[in-house]
């Protein structure tokens, strides 16, 4: 393996070790597709990673920069992150992804209303959803913003794990009333069912085997 490689599988190791029930939930996957959603996923980890990690929010801010640049580099054929191996040559609208940057920021913060949650969200997941149309192959029309849904789940998991406690239970529940309808790819479909388990069943911790296998057959079928 070169140096390189090792780079790319750090980096979606690094997701994996987050969300570990994909091993078992990727069989749901198409095989063509299963690369492209491990570095997508990955590109979304450290995206959010950068946005809200720290109690310093500076050297994030410098990471997003960072990330802007490299990501309209991707538009015009140009690469440096390993994980634009896999995910540059795709024919995706990665400027916009880069715009829409700063909106991850506005989940720094435990929100207090969902709603608002998802409107400081609205720019990030809608280039999002338009780049996952391009990669997965599907219909951009039938996108919508359950991709917002996870990364407010997301957030409220890795950053705020004390919104796991009886004492937001309207958050949570907030939270799934609101949770759209799954009208996207197969990967995006199964991983935001992931994410929406584990935060109706308080945990920060991988589901079980048993859970897992029948929330993504679930999740492929709809």
């Amino acid at each position: 393996m070169t140096q390189h490689e090792e780079a790319l599988e750090s980096f979606i190791g690094k997701w994996r070790a987050r969300w570990p029930e994909w091993r078992i939930a990727e069989v749901f996957v198409p095989a063509s597709q299963r690369v492209t959603a491990l570095a997508w996923f990955a590109l979304l980890q450290e995206l959010t990673d950068a946005a809200w990690s720290g109690n310093d929010p500076t050297p994030g801010l410098a990471k997003l920069a960072w990330w802007q640049e490299e990501l309209q580099g991707w538009s015009q054929g140009r690469r440096r992150h390993p994980l634009g191996t896999v995910l540059q040559s795709q024919p995706a609208p990665w400027t916009g992804l880069a715009h829409a940057l700063p909106g991850l920021r506005n989940l720094r913060v435990l929100p207090q209303d969902i709603g608002d949650s998802f409107a400081g969200l609205r720019s990030f997941a809608e280039s999002a959803v338009a780049i996952e149309a391009n990669l997965f192959d599907d219909d951009p029309l039938r996108g919508n913003l359950s991709l917002g849904s996870e990364l407010i789940a997301a957030s409220l998991l890795a950053l705020h794990p004390g919104v796991l406690g009886g004492a937001h239970d309207a958050l949570r529940e907030s939270l799934s009333s609101q949770w759209p309808a799954p009208l996207a790819p197969r990967a995006r479909r199964i991983v935001a069912a992931l994410a929406r388990a584990r935060l109706a069943r308080h945990l920060s911790q991988p589901l079980s085997q048993g859970r897992v296998l029948w929330i993504a057959w679930r999740a492929a079928r709809h």
